[in-house]
């Protein structure tokens, strides 16, 4: 019995080829990772293998937006692309301009700096308009005081209010006009020291306006008394020669000679003064006692009786050294017409 006889030797298997390696007789290349071998089940056969990426990820419409944004300026041409303009076509600030003026705007301290040099400058302009007009008040009340009395006077506002604003509306709270005390008129050595006070002016056919208070004091020296007697009063410039002596215990005023003596006691009669004689020694004298007192009468008449506004004497005193009487007068017209040639230039 024989023994079958297989295929003859076909020689060595394809496996074993050099340069025939891998199952589908291809040599692997150089930096084939996979040595020649496909990856079961690819049907494309003879590709590498490849991982499957993952998608992209999903924008947001902002950032799709924004990457819009960035592909439309890259694509302008250059130049172009850094002209940019805001919506209503000026030109877009720059974000540091922009935080300057936000912090030049919001700066506390730069808001109380301007502020304050605001109010300063308010408030100096007013002290200035202030003093000028309360300069030129004084200066014209002071002139007309000056007029009336023949001798230098000063005058002065009240603090408060302001001066201007008494102008404006035409009310004045308190003035004050003080003399020099050289003279009131023709009275030698007397002094005035006036107080004015609420007026107010409102013209009406009857008035000019009203005062509601008025307040003088008016001071007369001995040695003016002597001075206005020997230069006033023609009949007694003769007789009193000597000195006049104030008696303040005795409350009169004695006016000496060489050899004659006059004590006379200042009093209040009808809104005025008057030295009533009380006592008359004479030597040689040939006047009697009643022409002098007449012509004492007729002269404080004429001084101290002729004042304006309803002013008239409330009261005298002999001090040591001189006579002290108070004048007043309450809620008074400023007469219309016309006025003293004093007041003109008020």
């Amino acid at each position: 019995m024989t023994t079958p006889q297989g295929p003859p030797n076909e020689g060595p298997s394809g496996w074993a080829r050099p340069g025939n390696q891998g199952p589908l007789g291809r040599s692997p290349g150089p930096g084939d990772p996979s040595g020649g071998r496909l990856h079961p089940g690819d049907p494309r056969g003879g590709r590498p293998y490849q991982p499957p990426q993952a998608p992209p990820p999903q924008q947001t419409d902002h950032a799709a937006a924004a990457n819009a944004d960035t592909r439309r300026i890259h694509s302008q041409p250059p130049g172009l692309a850094a002209d940019r303009t805001t919506p209503i076509g000026q030109p877009a600030e720059e974000p540091g301009e922009v935080k300057k003026k936000k912090r030049r705007l919001r700066d506390p301290l730069s808001l109380v700096l301007v502020l304050i040099i605001v109010v300063a400058l308010v408030v100096a302009a007013l002290i200035g308009v202030e003093l000028y007009v309360r300069h030129e008040a004084n200066n014209k009340i002071a002139a007309a005081a000056a007029c009336i009395t023949k001798d230098q006077a000063s005058a002065s506002f009240g603090v408060t209010p302001l001066v201007t604003w008494q102008v404006i509306t035409d009310h004045y709270t308190n003035i004050s006009v003080e003399t020099a005390g050289n003279q009131i008129r023709d009275a030698k050595g007397m002094k005035l020291q006036l107080s004015i006070q609420d007026i107010k002016l409102n013209a009406t056919p009857d008035s000019k306006g009203t005062i509601g208070a008025i307040d003088a004091t008016i001071t007369w020296t001995a040695q003016g008394i002597k001075e206005t007697v020997q230069n006033a009063i023609p009949v007694l410039g003769e007789f009193v020669t000597s000195s006049v002596t104030t008696h303040p215990k005795d409350q009169t005023v004695e006016l000496k000679g060489m050899l004659n003596d006059i004590v006379a006691k200042p009093v209040v009669s009808d809104g005025g003064l008057r030295l009533q004689i009380i006592s008359f020694n004479t030597l040689g004298f040939s006047l009697p006692k009643e022409s002098v007192q007449s012509t004492l009468d007729e002269y404080t008449s004429n001084l101290t009786k002729k004042f304006p506004l309803g002013i008239r004497a409330e009261s005298v005193d002999v001090t040591d050294g001189s006579v002290t009487a108070k004048f007043a007068s309450r809620n008074a017209t400023i007469p219309a017409g016309e006025t003293d040639p004093c007041f003109a230039d008020l």
